[in-house]
């Protein structure tokens, strides 16, 4: 089997509140392989975007370690971390002015040519590059986000809820760009969503996590239509809130 692009080893985010600790990350370990799309499921406050923010170094863990390549996190400068390892958050966080000025801050060396591929990646016409963030729909905000995330030509990129803030139609778009992309730029990603039914349209495999554990992982069918932990089958059942 090839080694694995991404492994976390025994991570833990332990934070304190009202004078108590949380364990929000609870020893995970987990290996990631390329050209996957990994979903990562669970209840509201299972650990799913923390875990995210830790593999983008937004957060710092407590203990245990990410492996990248081999190489530990802390090896890495976090710019040069997330050129490779990207993030689109839940509401597509993008600057002022156009298209092409939020592509040109990802990456300033973008070409013309360059510009317009990524306008085709996330099937956006070309005049899209001189439109005003302002005037684009939330669809097409969040198709914009994914553009200038493959701006810097990313390994691995993390998708925390893309699609919770769009319409039906808009949710759609997306789910396929995401699967399209993975293929055609040989890319891993990593998703997390609320819906099983969602990890199942774009998912290959699933991590199941409650209360910062991984209760389940595997095949995406198996972890969300055949459970083997008792967490797993109430998760089914919608039972685990």
């Amino acid at each position: 089997m090839n080694n694995p692009l991404l492994e976390v080893t025994h991570l833990n985010r332990h934070i304190v509140q009202n004078g108590k600790t949380v364990n929000i990350i609870n020893d995970i370990s987990y290996q990631f392989f390329n050209k996957i799309i990994y979903t990562i499921i669970g209840p509201s406050g299972a650990g799913k975007s923390s875990l995210l923010r830790l593999i983008n170094r937004l957060d710092e863990p407590t203990s245990g370690d990410i492996l990248f390549h081999g190489k530990s996190f802390g090896r890495y400068s976090p710019c040069e971390l997330r050129r490779k390892v990207g993030y689109l958050f839940q509401s597509p966080y993008l600057f002022e002015h156009t298209v092409r000025d939020n592509l040109l801050y990802a990456n300033k060396k973008l070409s013309d040519r360059e510009l317009l591929f990524l306008m085709e990646e996330v099937n956006l016409k070309p005049d899209f590059l001189q439109r005003a963030i302002n005037n684009l729909s939330e669809g097409e905000k969040q198709r914009v986000a994914l553009a200038r995330l493959l701006a810097t030509k990313p390994e691995i990129i993390l998708l925390d809820e893309p699609t919770s803030a769009l319409d039906p139609s808009a949710t759609q778009t997306i789910e396929q760009l995401v699967k399209d992309i993975v293929i055609r730029e040989e890319l891993t990603a990593l998703v997390v969503t609320h819906h099983p039914e969602q990890a199942l349209r774009i998912g290959q495999e699933a991590l199941l996590l409650v209360g910062g554990k991984i209760i389940e992982a595997g095949q995406v069918e198996q972890v969300i239509n055949n459970p083997q932990t008792k967490s797993g089958q109430l998760y089914k059942a919608r039972e685990l809130k």
